[in-house]
């Protein structure tokens, strides 16, 4: 069962933990971290969640664990679900926030790289039941069709702003 670190307000670790699927306890606050990898054409990796995730398209993301930091929280992410290696050095953070209602910091990160053979990345299938390069204007088309995870989305309008 996997150990998530609590925060305060201030985003200053307490030094208490709940294991995923706890809530979190009111005043104390979780990291969530999502990436945008972006190839050379303008596409964004994403992902099609599993049923039992939502069934909906979404970058990748997660929360990190205990003893992570974020960038190292969305290291561990991209590796257990779509098996791709990246770099700390690599990644750049974009947007960092806190949800005093859903208790949580956003860190939101952005890479641009190409990825050979997207199909032979190791899927973890229990989050993950396929990837593929979209468009702005498909990721959109998802989205007004409710097929795209709306907090993810979200970050993604602030990452298209970002990106101006």
């Amino acid at each position: 069962m996997e150990k998530r670190d609590l925060y305060d307000i201030n985003r200053n670790l307490t030094g208490k933990t709940i294991f995923k699927g706890e809530p979190v306890p009111e005043d104390r606050y979780i990291i969530v971290v999502l990436i945008f990898i972006q190839n050379s054409d303008g596409k964004f990796l994403i992902q099609k969640r599993s049923e039992i995730k939502n069934g909906k398209y979404a970058t990748t993301g997660g929360h990190p664990k205990s003893g992570e930091t974020s960038i190292q929280g969305i290291i561990t992410e991209v590796k257990e679900e779509i098996g791709l290696d990246l770099k700390a050095n690599d990644l750049k953070l974009f947007y960092s926030s806190r949800s005093d209602l859903k208790r949580v910091f956003w860190d939101d990160y952005y890479i641009k790289m190409d990825i050979p053979n997207i199909q032979n990345l190791p899927l973890q299938k229990e989050e993950v039941e396929s990837i593929c390069w979209l468009s702005i204007d498909e990721i959109k088309s998802l989205m007004k069709e409710d097929k795209f995870f709306k907090n993810h989305y979200d970050e993604f309008e602030i990452l298209l702003n970002w990106l101006k």
